[in-house]
């Protein structure tokens, strides 16, 4: 576990928002065509936002370089979804540690 890289990641608070987007995938994604259950796609993350794709991109790549969040390719689509056991492994870090 990268405590470091989680606690940067953690810090800018669009990237917690997408953390909470993806925890509810079926709530802010619910259009999507395919199955929530093989991510979000990252065009209706970028769509969300509002920002710059390369922005969200930049985003998407710091949460995942801090294993917050895992990536499928399926054509040539990525689709994203949070990495729950990663979540709590540093949430219960936290507990214990502070």
């Amino acid at each position: 576990m990268q405590i470091d890289a989680i606690h940067k990641a953690l810090a800018n608070p669009m990237r917690r928002q997408i953390l909470g987007w993806l925890k509810e995938p079926h709530v802010h994604f619910a259009h999507q065509v395919h199955n929530l259950d093989v991510g979000v796609c990252a065009g209706l993350i970028d769509a969300r936002t509002g920002l710059a794709q390369s922005t969200v991109s930049a985003h998407l790549a710091a949460l995942q370089r801090a294993g917050l969040i895992t990536s499928r390719k399926v054509g040539q689509w990525i689709y994203y979804k949070r990495n729950e056991e990663a979540i709590k492994a540093f949430l219960d870090h936290m507990n214990e540690g502070l």
